[in-house]
């Protein structure tokens, strides 16, 4: 094995903005965004501040950039819908009129201290919850009008303005009904009132994109993908909408195991990203929600001793690999063109994907299986073509030779097997792997 690829570069200046015409996300400084999520909905409900410094030095350590969190929590949480100090979300029980401060101010300290260590917040500012459930707050919102949503919009605008962390993420796990629609509407217009910087999105019901559900709406700026099926087909029909997306949730690490396995998210993260996304989240089971139980069983329940997680060791991997290359001319491999042969599987996180820099400078293939793959070399930029197999579960680069080590260009088509097992944290047999070429003189 070889050294690893080079460390992430420097956090982001925020806030993050969108520019016409690229399918990525932009910072304050003009550098492009690779967003690499770790989903931690209950952060701001369930820990203490020092817990919270805990788990976010250790996700920055691992190469997050960004967490994904819920500044209400109504079920996964110690003291739901309080917080780990007691205070309720509102002064009268329900009352999106009668915000508590001592609730606001944890939650403040908690977003100040992920904007410290140079992280994005994704914020939901009221999570549904799944099917309009006891999970969440949708049976709440609709015992309130219009207005008064738009009033708690208007709160958070005023109160969050100065953030510049932040994007705001509607919804949660449910597709509001038409009658419903007006009430998370206000919420972003209110929000938009007063905090005219940070972006809007949506995490909607799973196998359904934000610009699916919310199409049209003035706010939405940035879609996103759900879905536990299929993550490259829903990539390549969001990358065809053109609003640049992320894979907002899949599967999530240590959830109906064995699919919820370390292979199973880096498979899932590296399609998205080589289908077009400009980010992904990954999620672990307990951490999401932390000390309160959550939907699947987890052993042990204590989330730190999870941090250290096979999936969540094999994703501090992921983004040094792409920062080290300007990510951001990566253009889908959809036709095949470049990856010709071996591509297919019945199931489609065993779909191997690619994608190649708009200037043939290099390109990235992902197979979640070991398998041989032909590429068309006569599609990079040449006149020779470097070849060498990265092992996403240890950040290395395989000793393994491929054949010619700097193929000419005009080689056209040639078929490479890779290595067989890689380097897994777990003790699965894994055989994922990255075909990393860079065309050289």
């Amino acid at each position: 094995m070889h050294a690893a690829p080079p460390p992430s570069p420097p956090a982001a200046v925020f806030p993050l903005h969108l520019e016409a015409g690229k399918r990525y996300l932009v910072d304050a400084s003009g550098k492009p965004f690779l967003l690499h999520a770790d989903t931690a909905w209950s952060l701001i409900a369930d820990l203490s501040v020092a817990d919270a410094e805990t788990y976010l030095e250790d996700r920055r350590q691992k190469s997050f950039n960004t967490v994904v969190v819920n500044l209400l929590e109504r079920k996964f949480a110690s003291k739901a819908p309080g917080n780990v100090n007691g205070d309720p979300p509102f002064r009268t029980p329900d009352d999106y009129e009668t915000p508590n401060p001592a609730y606001f101010a944890h939650a403040d300290l908690i977003i100040r201290l992920a904007a410290s260590k140079g992280m994005l917040v994704l914020l939901a500012p009221s999570y549904l919850g799944y099917g309009g459930g006891a999970e969440g707050w949708y049976s709440v919102m609709l015992k309130h009008a219009p207005a008064q949503m738009r009033g708690y919009g208007r709160f958070l605008g005023r109160r969050y303005a100065a953030y510049s962390n932040i994007v705001w993420l509607h919804g949660g796990d449910f597709n509001s009904p038409a009658a419903s629609k007006p009430l998370m509407r206000e919420i972003a217009l209110g929000i938009r009132e007063f905090d005219t910087r940070s972006l809007h999105s949506a995490h909607c019901a799973a196998e359904t994109s934000a610009l699916e559900c919310w199409a049209g709406e003035s706010w939405l700026q940035l879609n996103t993908i759900y879905t536990y099926v299929d993550v490259p087909s829903k990539a390549q029909a969001a990358y065809g909408d053109g609003l640049p997306f992320v894979l907002i949730e899949s599967r999530y690490e240590n959830e109906k195991t064995p699919e919820g396995n370390e292979q199973r998210v880096r498979a899932q993260a590296y399609q998205a990203l080589l289908s077009g996304a400009t980010g992904q989240a990954f999620g672990n089971n307990p951490i999401w929600h932390f000390t309160h139980a959550g939907i699947h069983p987890a052993s042990p329940r204590d989330w730190k001793k999870w941090l250290n997680s096979a999936g969540a060791k094999s994703m501090m991997h992921l983004r040094p690999l792409f920062s080290a290359r300007e990510w951001w001319k990566l253009e889908p491999d959809f036709s095949h063109a470049l990856l010709t042969v071996g591509y297919a599987s019945s199931n489609p996180f065993g779909r191997a994907v690619a994608a190649k820099a708009s200037d043939g400078s290099f390109a990235f293939v992902y197979t979640p299986t070991a398998r041989a793959l032909t590429i068309d070399f006569g599609r990079m930029a040449g006149p020779n073509v470097t070849a060498r197999w990265y092992d996403p579960a240890s950040g290395q680069f395989s000793s393994a030779a491929i054949s010619g080590s700097a193929i000419p260009r005009t080689a056209g088509r040639q078929t490479l097997p890779p290595p067989p097992r890689n380097n897994s944290s777990s003790t699965g047999d894994f055989s994922d792997w990255v075909l990393v070429l860079e065309s050289t003189q």
